[in-house]
């Protein structure tokens, strides 16, 4: 069996290896021709998975290990009676872990709290579910928008979209991109959904950037109805916009899925759905794959501080947003081509983010408060 694997796909020679045949090519330059003699593709979400590209081939299973499937035109495969998979909830953690090292930067940077903040979510599955629980966890109050979940919910907790945004001082969006149906997504952050927010609202998108309207958010900065930005993902991608770039405070090249175990996941989920598919026994060591973590351990003492500002410190040594936003302001050239093979190196050399759950936090002199933030952000306590 061969199988064609993208290069940004995680240990994908080590994983697919065990399975076939596994050739590794650059995620944007698979074409047709490489496919004549395949059986499998495995992919990221920069490969465009179509007609164009698959037609008449032998590829009987697609796998893309991310969560996101609009890089796929599902309904085309099924027509095909290729079986395709994805790895929904493989980056979730990650995602909300991004979120939470943002806003404790932006209240460190800015002189505000989040505990007693309202924090709108729009979409609350695998991802928003994640975020909701740290940010209750930090003291802040949450209204949460679901439509889909809704419908098929007894909960009533769920917010109509317009008091969301009218009561919140922190809007994230965490919704897939959905283009018709009863609920579409596709650019549902418009001028109607920026005029109904909250003047000085904190806007946040790292969920997918065909959802948002930019022209429309940066007319909201203008007017002050939106006073902070935080921003990974773009439209377009990865010739990205130079325009919003200089107007968020913090910004990032659409990688806040990107921890080591996020993308793992998402091979992992790849690895196993082709060996169930082609009924081979799964042979690869995965727990052999982890690197040790850079930061296993942590001892911090508390006396007389703030619990955001500890939980700032504690994160940032872990994972150093800013170090993102750094970086995509220095690949921010004016040419288009520069700029989106700037954005696809970044991604494709990510360094090697672990997640909190791998590092041991002791703190002295903390309250039993900030023992239960700390451990609610997903690091692993230890004894003092």
């Amino acid at each position: 069996m061969k199988i064609v694997c993208a290069e940004t796909v995680l240990l994908g020679k080590q994983a697919f290896s065990n399975a076939g045949k596994t050739v590794i090519l650059p995620d944007r330059e698979i074409t047709r021709d490489d496919l004549l003699d395949a059986d499998a593709l495995i992919v990221r979400s920069k490969t465009k998975i179509n007609r164009k590209l698959l037609r008449d081939t032998p590829v009987q299973f697609v796998g893309t290990a991310t969560a996101g499937t609009d890089h796929i035109d599902a309904a085309w495969l099924e027509s095909q009676g290729i079986y395709w998979s994805s790895s929904p909830g493989c980056n979730a953690n990650s995602v909300s872990e991004y979120l939470i090292a943002a806003l404790l930067v932006l209240g460190n940077r800015h002189g505000f709290d989040l505990k007693g903040k309202t924090i709108g979510i729009i979409g609350c599955g695998n991802v928003g579910s994640r975020v909701v629980k740290k940010c209750e966890a930090l003291g802040m109050t949450v209204l949460r928008n679901d439509p889909p979940l809704a419908a098929i919910s007894t909960d009533p907790d769920f917010q109509p979209l317009e008091n969301l945004l009218a009561e919140s001082d922190i809007v994230t969006l965490h919704v897939p991109l959905v283009k018709d149906g009863p609920w579409p997504t596709a650019r549902m952050a418009d001028y109607r959904f920026f005029e109904q927010l909250k003047p000085g609202t904190v806007f946040i998108n790292a969920a997918r950037g065909s959802i948002c309207d930019y022209d429309a958010l940066l007319d909201a900065k203008a007017a002050g109805a939106v006073s902070r930005m935080i921003i990974d993902v773009w439209s377009p991608e990865p010739a990205f916009r130079t325009d919003v770039l200089k107007m968020a405070d913090l910004a990032s090249p659409h990688i806040a899925g990107h921890s080591y175990e996020g993308k793992l996941n998402g091979t992992v989920a790849c690895y196993n759905e082709l060996c169930n598919f082609f009924e081979i026994s799964k042979r690869w060591d995965i727990a052999a794959s982890l690197p040790d973590p850079e930061v296993p351990a942590l001892e911090i003492d508390c006396a007389h501080r703030d619990d955001e500002e500890i939980l700032h410190e504690i994160i940032q040594q872990i994972y150093d947003i800013e170090t993102d936003d750094t970086l995509i302001r220095s690949t921010a050239v004016p040419d288009e081509i520069d700029r989106a093979r700037n954005f696809d190196a970044l991604r494709k050399t990510y360094r090697v983010r672990r997640e909190f759950g791998n590092t041991k936090v002791g703190v002295r002199n903390a309250s039993d408060s900030l023992r239960r933030k700390i451990k609610a952000m997903g690091f692993v306590p230890f004894e003092e």
